[in-house]
């Protein structure tokens, strides 16, 4: 199984010097062993992270599956599930560490963003197609939360129980976030 997972980098929301832009990475993976790897810069608060997340892609081998670690990136920059499997019809399953709360994250973009409508279609979008699931990786493990686009959810946790071998994170997202941290350090400096 081809597994393309997703994460961003850092960035220091209160250094307005660097603040403009961070790494988002995507990481093919064949059966657990790493096989390549894009890298684009995205702006934080921006809207360029669906885009980027589909143009680098379209640069990479057909994958089976793509793995979202969340749906913001770069502080509210997103990338839109459903788009993203409009244009490839490729199940996306999206993973995060917390539950997510669509209440505040509205109540945030109203405070922050003028285009606030525009985001938070994204999230709506995923909220009509998909409850937000729980899954204990392992008995040992706190849960990670679960959106599915494109797949049946017993199928998603399969495929997230063989991919998750060290804590609570599919490995193509726990990879893409590891290179993304360090290539946003020496980038983004």
């Amino acid at each position: 199984m081809k597994a393309l997972g997703v994460e961003d980098g850092s960035f220091d929301p209160r250094d307005l010097k660097r603040r403009g832009k961070t790494i988002l990475c995507c990481t093919l993976m064949e059966n657990l062993r790493f096989e390549d790897v894009r890298l684009r810069l995205i702006e934080v608060d921006g809207l360029d992270a669906t885009e980027k997340l589909i143009d680098m892609a379209k640069t990479l081998e057909t994958a089976d599956v793509i793995m979202l670690g969340g749906i913001t990136f770069a502080g509210f920059n997103l990338v839109d599930p459903v788009e993203v499997y409009g244009q490839f019809k490729v199940p996306i399953i999206v993973v995060t560490r917390d539950k997510p709360d669509n209440q505040s994250v509205l109540e945030a973009l109203k405070k922050h963003f003028a285009d606030w409508s525009i985001r938070y279609e994204v999230f709506r979008r995923l909220a009509d197609i998909s409850p937000v699931y729980e899954l204990k990786p392992s008995p040992k493990e706190n849960p990670v939360y679960v959106e599915v686009v494109g797949m049946a959810v017993e199928e998603a946790f399969e495929v997230l129980k063989k991919t998750t071998i060290r804590g609570r994170m599919p490995e193509p997202i726990r990879l893409a976030n590891s290179i993304a941290k360090a290539a946003s350090r020496l980038t983004c400096s």
